[in-house]
């Protein structure tokens, strides 16, 4: 049987993509992707000609009709979503069920997670920590389930878009101003930044500034400030 290969991608610095990473890509016949135009640019900043297959969190079940298709004809694939690892708050889940359903090999190639990267660097000792990633845009409904999440006895990693992030900290902040947080900003990109402490010390130093830049990751721990 044919192999599908699920590929993490860098999240910014391009310099993370791993060895086997880059030897899976170019020895497979066809590369799904989220976003063909990103993808297209990684694979151009290797030097890597492929055919390339379109496959969105919007059209993923159709999408991966096609995927199995090329499977089915003993074609060797390579999945990458956008920036990351496939299947975490991205596309991707659904066309590893189904491959692995029709009885091809699903393979992971393991590499960059705003996840894994924010946990090493925020201090956090929970034993246990719930990925939840992005909250629901509606006010009642993230509070509701950040109170949740705060209830539990673990840490937990929220992403949240630079347009929303304030709202965030102040739901946070609002429910347990001494929590600890640590706050990632365009992580391993040219102007990365960490924020950490108490949650209502956090929302000082961001809310400070006029405009928020780049994608947010936010590790809140099952502590108070540490």
């Amino acid at each position: 049987m044919a192999i599908l290969y699920i590929i993490g991608t860098p999240i910014g610095n391009l310099g993370d993509i791993s060895f086997r990473a880059v030897e899976t890509l170019k020895k497979v016949d066809l590369v799904a992707c989220e976003d063909t135009r990103r993808t297209l640019k990684l694979l151009s900043h290797l030097d890597i000609r492929v055919k390339m297959l379109s496959c969105r969190a919007q059209n993923e079940e159709l999408a991966a009709k096609k995927v199995l298709a090329a499977l089915n004809q003993g074609l060797n694939v390579a999945y990458a979503s956008d920036a990351g690892t496939p299947a975490l708050s991205d596309p991707g889940a659904v066309l590893a069920r189904l491959a692995a359903a029709a009885g091809h090999d699903v393979l992971p190639i393991p590499g960059p997670s705003a996840f894994a990267a924010l946990l090493s660097v925020s201090g956090g000792v929970d034993k246990t920590v719930v990925f939840e990633g992005f909250l629901s845009p509606k006010p009642g409904r993230r509070k509701a389930r950040l109170r949740e999440l705060l209830a539990m006895d673990a840490g937990c990693v929220l992403y949240e878009s630079p347009f929303r992030i304030i709202k965030l900290l102040q739901d946070i902040a609002e429910i347990d101003s001494v929590r600890y947080l640590c706050v990632g900003r365009e992580m391993t990109k040219l102007h990365e930044e960490y924020v950490r402490g108490p949650a209502a010390e956090v929302l000082a130093i961001l809310g400070q500034k006029k405009e928020q830049i780049g994608e947010f990751s936010v590790f809140i721990s099952s502590k108070k400030f540490i």
